[in-house]
């Protein structure tokens, strides 16, 4: 027979102003995106109409914004672990971020930084697989570049430029 531990009861803050101040240094903290801030709100117990004025209140005082943070979202996916756009642009889509904030957050890479970065990528997993045939070392390095997002005509461009 199961049994079920009883669920544990969830934190309620007891005014709308104190859930506001826990609301706010969550967001203070760092970026974050509408959807990461319902979800911590139904942690604390907070749903539905009182959810919403909280998150709209964010809004206006500028704590909330998603266009901020699809911009510091990609921004450091891309410098500090070398995401390309194609998986930056898929994790927004996972938090629900507009389409118009992922383009504007897309928008924080600079084109020679992004080409440069994807180079570096190729070159240091090249360099990393011994005696493959050029081929082989090739296609795995393409695999690699894929699977961190690049796109797939620029990632066989620079691996034409690389000698081996």
């Amino acid at each position: 027979m199961l049994t079920f531990a009883p669920l544990e009861s969830k934190k309620k803050y007891h005014s709308n102003q104190d859930a506001l101040i826990k609301a706010a240094s969550f967001c203070a903290y760092q970026e974050r995106c509408h959807k990461e801030l319902k979800e911590k709100l139904a942690e604390w117990g907070i749903y539905g109409l009182e959810a919403d004025e909280l998150l709209v209140k964010l809004i206006e005082l500028n704590y909330l914004n998603e266009e901020r943070f699809a911009q510091a979202f990609a921004g450091g996916k891309f410098r500090v672990k070398q995401w390309g756009k194609m998986r930056i642009k898929q994790e927004l889509k996972m938090r629900d971020v507009s389409e118009y904030c992922i383009n504007k957050g897309l928008k924080e890479i600079e084109e020679a930084d992004y080409r440069n970065t994807l180079k570096e990528v190729l070159e240091k997993k090249l360099t990393g697989m011994g005696k493959l045939k050029a081929p082989e070392a090739k296609n795995k390095a393409y695999k690699y570049a894929l699977s961190r997002g690049f796109e797939p005509n620029l990632i066989w461009e620079l691996l034409a430029e690389i000698k081996l």
